[in-house]
């Protein structure tokens, strides 16, 4: 949480320093408006954080308007919003892909009128990108899988288990950049941990739905031989977990997650989920409207690293356990005591000492 505040504050000084030298309209905006084009609804993080949070620090730089777009999932109906926010004239496209390849011919389509585009927490697959921010995203794979391996000790499992016995992988989409960066991160803290993957399963468009369906399968195969279940993020956690109380599975296995959703801290705090990573938004969206105004004014923006020769900056995620939530989550004002603690959750925050 630091070093993304002191990421944000480089980046601020330096947009201060070059301000004055504007040069409104060379971007090839025909008006000061900002697209910005989520990918999905499912993920509660989008509505619920990345988009108050852009447009609050949007308003707070100037009177710009801000074109919102979600997609819903459907990389064609975000190829429709992007077409339609360029037709409209918007002078910046903020781009959260829904699927990282299709979303290359919205950044050409931007690129050919001259308009900048930021990749936002997805890394686009190609294309002139004019920035891109996200997390460390193979980092949050490992911070995910060496919770898990240590959860999954301290619960008696692990190397000594018995015949048959093992974990379950519930990755992220498919379409998704940075789902590859989770699997791969976790692999390769699982890989050598001695635990048995018994199957795992790319999880289209991270629909818990389909998470939950698919591990009830696995389930009806593997039965008690599920000693863990690592789950990309907190949705599709949230479906694994559906898919083990409805089988009657006890105890729970040990169960991962991402995004630090508030109904994965309060399934932290009872126990049916072991983790989450905690990302803070509020600096990546912060950032991400910064760097949108000041290429609306044709200003120089930088960055403290490249990726393909795309100005980057990679937010530092963290691991959440019980044992931490009040350091992480509620002491950077990401929820509140009051958010978590509602009266279903009394006994466990205070179990936790949160309060």
């Amino acid at each position: 949480m630091v070093a993304a505040a002191s990421v944000v504050a480089v980046f601020t000084a330096a947009l201060a320093a070059c301000a004055g030298s504007a040069d409104p309209g060379a971007s090839g905006a025909d008006d000061d408006t900002i697209a910005l084009l989520l990918p999905d609804a499912k993920t509660a993080r989008y509505e619920t954080f990345d988009r108050p949070l852009f447009e609050a620090r949007v308003a707070e730089l100037g009177d710009y308007d801000v074109l919102y777009s979600n997609a819903d999932q459907d990389p064609a109906k975000q190829q429709q919003q992007a077409e339609s926010a360029l037709a409209a004239g918007t002078g910046v496209l903020v781009l959260d892909p829904v699927d990282a390849n299709a979303a290359v011919s919205i950044v050409s389509s931007a690129n050919a009128k001259g308009v900048p585009v930021i990749s936002y927490d997805r890394l686009v697959a190609g294309g002139d990108l004019a920035y891109y921010i996200s997390f460390d995203n193979e980092k949050v794979g490992l911070l995910q899988a060496a919770a898990f391996v240590e959860g999954i000790g301290e619960a008696g499992a692990g190397e000594g288990e018995g015949e048959g016995e093992g974990i379950l992988m519930v990755n992220g989409s498919p379409t998704d950049s940075n789902a590859a960066l989770f699997k791969r991160g976790a692999h390769s803290i699982i890989d050598d941990s001695g635990l048995r993957v018994l199957a795992e399963y790319d999880t289209p468009g991270w629909n818990p739905e389909k998470a939950q369906e698919w591990v009830a399968g696995q389930i009806a195969q593997h039965g008690d031989a599920i000693t863990g279940v690592y789950a990309a993020n907190d949705a599709t956690a949230g479906g694994a977990i559906a898919a083990l109380r409805v089988a009657n599975v006890d105890p729970l296995p040990i169960v991962t997650g991402q995004d630090a959703e508030l109904s994965a801290i309060q399934r932290i705090l009872t126990g049916d989920q072991y983790m989450t990573v905690y990302k803070a938004i509020k600096p990546q969206a912060e950032l991400a409207a910064e760097v949108a105004v000041a290429l609306l004014r044709g200003e120089e923006v930088t960055a403290p690293m490249e990726i393909d020769g795309t100005p980057t900056t990679l937010l530092e995620p963290v691991a959440v356990t019980v044992d931490n939530i009040m350091e992480t989550v509620v002491a950077d004002g990401f929820w509140s005591v009051d958010d978590i603690c509602t009266p279903a959750y009394a006994d466990a925050c205070e179990a936790a000492g949160i309060g």
